[in-house]
């Protein structure tokens, strides 16, 4: 079973239910659609969850459908390779299954890697084109460098060698041999091995400034802005796909400045162009802030991340930006003679997000029956399901009104799929997509086209649940709307529910009550209370490290917002009670 499958690529990740609720807090706006201002939390009334139910018991009847169509099995783990397990259940399995049902990913032969699967492939293509898009109106340009990174490369940064020395991945030999004659085994010929050996590229730096230092000579050649679209490996032991994987695809920027006040504004220009993309393409609302230096990249002077909460409260790092000084540069010996005739070493930043981004969508927007896609991610935004029986008259003309109704979405830019598969019946058809998340299905049979409309079922939104009818005629205009309506919707949801779980306090002894009630707890659902926990710090990598082995949560970020205006030592940091110097966002996280 796929389920059975992705398994043995996640680890379990035990997440309860507990605590006394915290005090909400609304964050100031510093922008607006990154931190808007706390809402109360939304609960579900005795009305809306009986809702629910009656929602979920029509999916297990689509579900039974389906499986009868297979020949035959039960609602059930051991019965149904397509059963979803309920979030408030197991959320990590919930998670694999939603992936699975879905069609995004598989297991790899090889430990810890995935197989990414053309739907799963899709969204990530659609978020590479709207991202290089921004990224190359930034000024950067596009290149690719070499997967194999000599090691005394990796070695002339300190910090950059210590950060990643645990996970990464060395090429010795260049050739194999038999291990016998007439063997079929085969293992390293030790006459091939490598001078020196080669480290399969955690991330590129290193090679990077190598070749930056082959082209910078003046400042005549600064600024320096380049990106790629590359696979890294970092030998991960606890894997989950998209989460953390041993190899992954990512896009990675560099750039080279004359100035650190010039590479710094790079550096929190580009986390702007991730947020904005984040938030109005996936529709997941952000946090952005600095991280502590703890938490820094390695190498880095500083690295501001935007970080997001997901449905049962832990955090996701979902893009980072560097500030990088002038280490590289240093470690490569890249100069550049300046305007007055003088050499200077350049100032850096790298910066990059990664197909990591795809589990923050998904544990964002999914539920139970499924992923839940935001239209403008959505590969297929709208499929046309042909209801009647082949091979009659009124078969045809639905065929020629289905034909019209696709040509008139897609002039309007809808990315339209007709699914007539004639060996499906409708109902798994109807099953399918919407585990898929599909925003809009659109049924068509002979009585909907003697009346002019189509039957219309969202995937999500105020819209969802019931099928509406929709017009033939104005279709191509109130489609295009109903789509951009289920995006906003969407990101305002899953704000609603970030703002809810975000939580102020100056008592360390307050959060950690939280965490020691979801551990004792034992359950691996959805806690009520886990979640964004902002509170006066004072920075110190010693109290960070205690917290963390005390009850597994760590700073995310320094907000930006919350510590705009800040005053360091106008209040006692909720640990040490020592002078505050800055508002940090603590939890626990992926």
């Amino acid at each position: 079973m796929r389920r059975t499958v992705v398994a043995a690529m996640l680890a379990a990740c035990a997440v309860t239910r507990g605590a006394a609720l915290l005090r909400p807090r609304a964050l100031p706006a510093a922008r607006r659609s990154l931190r808007p201002s706390l809402r109360s939390a939304v609960r579900l009334s005795a009305t809306e969850a009986n809702q629910g139910q009656q929602k979920q018991k029509k999916q297990q009847k689509g579900q039974k459908q389906q499986q009868k169509g297979k020949g035959g099995g039960k609602n059930t783990k051991e019965g149904n390779a397509n059963y979803i397990t309920p979030r408030d259940e197991d959320y990590a399995l919930w998670y694999q299954d939603v992936i699975a049902a879905a069609d995004m990913v598989d297991a790899s032969p090889v430990k810890g890697c995935m197989v990414i699967r053309p739907w799963g492939m899709s969204i990530w293509d659609r978020l590479k084109q709207t991202l290089d898009g921004r990224i190359l109106d930034s000024g950067a340009q596009n290149a690719y460098f070499p997967l194999f990174i000599p090691s005394s490369f990796l070695s002339k940064e300190a910090e950059h060698v210590e950060g990643f020395a645990m996970e990464s991945a060395v090429v010795t030999h260049y050739r194999l041999k038999a291990e016998e004659p007439g063997s079929t085994k085969m293992v390293p010929d030790p006459d091939a091995e490598l001078e020196e050996p080669l480290i399969v590229r955690p991330t590129s730096e290193t090679m990077i400034w190598h070749m930056f230092g082959q082209w910078i000579s003046s400042h005549r050649d600064l600024p320096l802005k380049l990106n790629q679209w590359a696979n890294v490996v970092r030998w991960e032991m606890r894997t989950r796909p998209f989460l953390r994987s041993a190899e992954f695809l990512w896009q990675e920027g560099h750039t080279a400045h004359a100035t650190a006040e010039e590479a710094d504004a790079t550096a929190r220009e580009m986390l702007e162009v991730y947020a904005d993309v984040v938030e109005n393409l996936l529709a997941v609302p952000l946090t952005p802030g600095a991280k502590s230096p703890s938490e820094r990249f390695a190498g880095a002077v500083e690295t501001y991340t935007i970080e997001a909460l997901m449905q049962n409260g832990w955090a996701l790092q979902s893009g980072t930006s560097h500030f990088l000084g002038q280490n590289f540069a240093k470690a490569f010996d890249v100069q550049f003679q300046n305007k007055e005739g003088k050499r200077e070493m350049v100032w850096a930043t790298s910066w990059g997000v990664s197909t990591r981004l795809i589990g923050a969508l998904v544990m964002t927007h999914a539920d139970d029956k499924g992923l839940v896609l935001p239209p403008k991610v959505a590969p297929t935004q709208v499929v046309i399901v042909p209801v009647g029986k082949p091979g009659t008259e009124d078969a045809a003309a639905v065929t020629a009104a289905v034909d019209k109704l696709k040509a008139e979405l897609q002039a309007e830019g809808v990315r339209v799929h007709v699914d007539d598969r004639d060996w499906l019946r409708p109902g798994p058809k109807f099953f399918e997509w919407e585990r898929k998340g599909v925003p809009l299905r659109l049924e068509l049979g002979p009585r909907d086209l003697a009346s002019g409309s189509a039957l219309m079922s969202a995937r999500a939104g105020k819209l969802a649940g019931e099928k509406q009818p929709q017009s033939l005629e104005t279709a191509a205009a109130d489609v295009p709307r109903i789509l951009e309506e289920m995006q906003t919707e969407l990101f305002e949801m899953a704000k609603a529910r970030s703002e809810a779980r975000t939580y102020e306090t100056d008592s360390y002894e307050e959060m950690k009550a939280v965490f020691d009630a979801i551990d004792a707890s034992e359950e691996s659902g959805i806690p009520e209370k886990q979640g964004f926990f902002l509170v006066p710090w004072k920075c110190d990598a010693a109290n960070e490290k205690a917290i963390k082995e005390d009850c597994r949560a760590t700073v995310r970020c320094y907000p930006f917002d919350a510590n705009e205006g800040f005053v360091p030592g106008s209040k006692k940091c909720f640990y040490s009670g020592e002078d505050a110097t800055h508002m940090a966002i603590f939890s626990r996280a992926y």
